[in-house]
C-alpha cells in the first residue's frame, strides 16, 4: 500500500514538473511571436528535452531553454510512423457535427451507422483508389465534398452533381471510368472551396472521421475499417 502511494506521489510530482517546465518554455517563446505566431500550447515531446510547440495550425519543436526552434517532421523509425502527423490529426481535429454537410453529396451504405466525410476530386488518382477501397466498406454514411482542384475537374463535378442520380454518376465515373453526360445546375462549389481553405485542405483525398480526426490522404480498406470503428 505504502509503495503504491509512493509511486502515485512520484508520478504526480513528475507530471507537475513537466507541466511547469512546459509553461516556462511557453513563456520564453512569447517574444518570438512575430516569427512563429502566437503560441497556443507547449507539450513534452516523445524525445527527452525536446518540446512540442503548437502555433495556429502548425507544430514546431524546441529545446528546454527555448533557444533552438525546429520546423520539421518527427518520425519513429522502428514503428515507421510519422509522429508529427499523428499529433496534428489530434491537435487540429475538426468538429464533425459542425461541418456544413448540406454542401456535400451524401451516400449511405448498409445501415449508415458509421460516418466519414472527405474532400475529393474526379481527376485525382488517389481519390479513384479510395473509391475502389470504399466499395468493400459497408454500414457507413459518406459525405463527399467535391473539391475540384485539378484542370477539367470542375466540369466533371458539375456533370455529376447535376445528373438525375449524382451518387450513381459518381460511382460510374470513379469506379468504371464512365464519363457523365454534360449537365448544368447551380452548385455550392465556391462554398466548398472556401471550406477546404478554412480547414487547410491542400490536396485530395482528405478524410474526416466522426471524432474529427483528419487524415490527409488515401487509406486502404483495412485501415479505413479500423479508423471507422475507432471513431464511431
Amino acid at each position: 500500500m505504502f509503495r503504491t502511494l509512493l509511486l502515485l506521489l512520484l508520478s504526480t510530482s513528475l507530471a507537475y514538473a513537466a507541466d511547469d517546465k512546459a509553461a516556462t518554455v511557453k513563456d520564453a517563446l512569447q517574444k518570438y511571436q512575430q516569427l512563429i505566431g502566437p503560441v497556443d500550447q507547449v507539450n513534452p515531446s516523445p524525445v527527452s528535452g525536446l518540446y512540442e510547440v503548437v502555433t495556429g495550425d502548425h507544430i514546431f519543436y524546441t529545446d528546454e531553454k527555448a533557444e533552438i526552434l525546429i520546423d520539421g517532421q518527427m518520425f519513429d523509425l522502428q514503428a515507421r510512423r510519422n509522429l508529427t502527423e499523428a499529433r496534428a490529426r489530434i491537435l487540429f481535429a475538426v468538429e464533425f457535427d459542425k461541418l456544413p454537410l448540406k454542401l456535400a453529396m451524401k451516400k449511405v451504405k448498409g445501415d449508415g451507422s458509421r460516418k466519414l466525410a472527405y474532400f475529393t476530386d474526379p481527376n485525382c488518382g488517389y481519390c479513384k483508389k479510395l473509391e475502389q477501397e470504399l466499395k468493400s466498406i459497408d454500414n457507413v454514411t459518406l459525405y463527399l465534398f467535391m473539391y475540384p482542384i485539378f484542370d477539367g475537374s470542375a466540369e466533371k463535378v458539375q456533370s455529376v452533381l447535376c445528373s438525375k442520380d449524382p451518387v450513381k454518376a459518381w460511382d460510374r465515373l470513379m469506379q468504371d471510368n464512365v464519363q457523365p453526360k454534360p449537365a448544368t445546375c447551380k452548385l455550392p462549389t465556391a462554398e466548398v472551396m472556401a471550406l477546404g481553405r478554412k480547414l487547410k485542405v491542400n490536396g485530395t483525398p482528405a478524410l474526416i472521421f466522426a471524432n474529427g480526426v483528419v487524415n490527409p490522404g488515401y487509406m486502404p480498406a483495412d485501415r479505413l475499417e479500423q479508423a471507422l470503428n475507432a471513431n464511431k
